[in-house]
């Protein structure tokens, strides 16, 4: 597995919420680049709402990881594309309970999705 280490220096504004500066990886064997995950079920239903969306936008980043061999751990980078700044908080109450105590490198943007009826995108980088 991958070396992961955390890198919050002294010398800029400590991270806002739970997730690290920096990530450093040594002795890894592999990386997963898991493209924007949208908030669709297999069957290509999206549920009603942000938190249900967000939820299986995670749940569908879950499954690309599973499908590797990997799991949350592993995560180095997460990018989540939010198309409302109302939605920062319960994405971030979302994201931290996925999440529990891991902290990768985060971005979150604000933009317009691809479809309109997607209210975020979560892609993400895992190593082992």
């Amino acid at each position: 597995m991958a070396q992961i280490v955390q890198h919050n220096p002294a010398t800029v504004r400590p991270p806002a919420g739970a997730y690290s500066m920096g990530v450093e990886l040594s002795q890894h064997r592999r990386l997963l680049f898991v493209s924007g995950q949208v908030p669709e079920t297999p069957d290509g239903a999206v549920p009603e709402g942000f938190e249900a969306q967000c939820e299986q936008a995670w749940r569908n980043v879950i499954e690309v990881l599973a499908a590797a061999g990997l799991g949350l751990e592993h995560l180095v980078k997460v990018t989540t594309f939010l198309t409302d700044r109302n939605q920062v908080v319960p994405n971030r109450t979302i994201r931290r309970t996925v999440l529990g105590e891991h902290q990768p490198a985060l971005t979150v943007v604000i933009v317009e999705t691809v479809d309109s009826k997607w209210l975020l995108e979560i892609e993400a980088i895992a190593a082992e």
